[in-house]
């Protein structure tokens, strides 16, 4: 009775308009075609794309810059410290942003001995090439959270099952699929149908560093992700470490103390010591951080110090006033998962990022309190050092 009923009102009512039926009967096809591709699509492939942790499919479009942060460019033999290749890592992630396209990320960041003591430095001289990189590298995933990171840039890496997929299918299509770009500005590249259109951009062919891809940065509407960006990227553990630690310290300041890989000196030819940072190594000793910061942190207070200083026992002066903490001071939260001192710094930037007071050692912005007044990036011009005060009392 009931569908006799509901037969008898389906004659009574008005025709159907011509539009709601094709519009109803194009929505059928849609999901029956959504269905179909669904099931014909590889379940390897389709449980990537269904993933709600990782929402990248074929429909998406693609940047790629090489297999190792900065190459292609000057550092693919060898490579810089983590700041400079965050610089370029935040390069190659604005682009993909200005060009809504998912990044693909290199699965594995180079660890430059110089920057590091765990684990390194002891290498046979026989490894071949991909040994040693293997052995003076980690794993992306180890220092950045890449789902946390995905909300504000997709990525995906390089050693991925869908980055796999998706350069298949790139060759596949040939020129229809990938462009190897040269010179090609970042508006021709989002706003031409020759770029636009392809599922894969290969940044590849350009012989530059990719931070030297965003050497407009001092024009501040250029810059699309902040410095603070990377930092707060970092991998669960290591930012779980971090809040366990601030919670521990309480209320506190923090100065980071860059020292070792910037006092660089050499000789000019009459002899003369001549420095690129001529008061870095007098600002930074403690006799002249306790009268720089005195206005700032108060006496008494807990002052957390990251410092790539080596020297034992450097800063115990700075005791008559404060204080004084050490990430060394948390060995048993951070040595259990700390590989090597990249990580080690991520979870002290995330300290001193917490701090009620930060002081760095060099400006990044006007608005910051620094330990020096020298310029972190300069013409390349070698001073004499100076080491007597400039007659400021404290």
């Amino acid at each position: 009775m009931a569908i006799q009923k509901t037969h008898q009102k389906v004659k009574l009512s008005k025709p159907r308009s011509p539009i709601f039926v094709l519009t109803a009967s194009l929505a059928c096809i849609a999901v029956l075609y959504l269905v179909s591709s669904l099931l014909s699509t590889p379940r390897s492939i389709r449980n990537l794309v269904t993933d709600p942790k990782n929402r990248h499919s074929l429909h998406e479009k693609y940047l790629y810059w090489g297999n190792r942060i900065d190459c292609p460019g000057k550092h693919c033999d060898s490579c810089e410290g983590l700041g400079h290749q965050e610089s370029s890592l935040r390069c190659a992630l604005e682009e993909a942003l200005f060009l809504g396209r998912t990044f693909v990320m290199p699965s594995r960041m180079c660890i430059n001995p110089i920057h590091n003591k765990k684990g390194i430095l002891h290498q046979s001289g026989d490894m071949v090439s991909e040994e040693r990189w293997a052995a003076s590298s980690c794993a992306m995933a180890s220092l950045y959270d890449l789902d946390l990171m995905s909300n504000t840039v997709p990525v995906i890496l390089d050693n991925s099952k869908m980055w796999h997929h998706v350069l298949t299918t790139s060759m596949k299509l040939g020129s229809r699929g990938i462009a190897h770009v040269q010179g090609v500005s970042r508006a021709d590249l989002k706003e031409k149908s020759l770029y636009s259109n392809l599922l894969l951009i290969n940044r590849t062919a350009s012989p530059l560093s990719w931070f030297m891809e965003c050497k407009d940065r001092n024009n501040r509407s250029s810059i699309m992700l902040p410095y603070s960006f990377l930092p707060s990227m970092a991998a669960k553990k290591l930012r779980d470490a971090a809040e366990k630690i601030m919670a521990l310290l309480g209320d506190y300041d923090a100065i980071h103390v860059r020292r070792g890989d910037k006092l660089k000196t050499r000789k000019d030819r009459f002899g003369v010591e001549r420095s690129l940072h001529p008061h870095l190594d007098r600002d930074t000793r403690p006799e002249f951080i306790l009268c720089r910061i005195a206005k700032w942190v108060p006496a008494g207070r807990t002052l957390f110090i990251a410092s790539n200083e080596r020297t034992p026992g450097f800063f115990s002066p700075l005791a008559v006033r404060y204080k004084l903490a050490y990430s060394s001071n948390y060995s048993s939260l951070l040595d259990p998962l700390v590989e090597n001192n990249y990580q080690l710094f991520m979870v002290e930037r995330l300290i001193m990022m917490g701090a009620k007071t930060f002081i760095r050692t060099f400006k990044e912005d006007e608005t910051d309190l620094s330990l020096t007044d020298d310029p972190k990036k300069n013409t390349k011009i070698w001073h004499i050092p100076v080491y007597t005060k400039d007659g400021e009392d404290c």
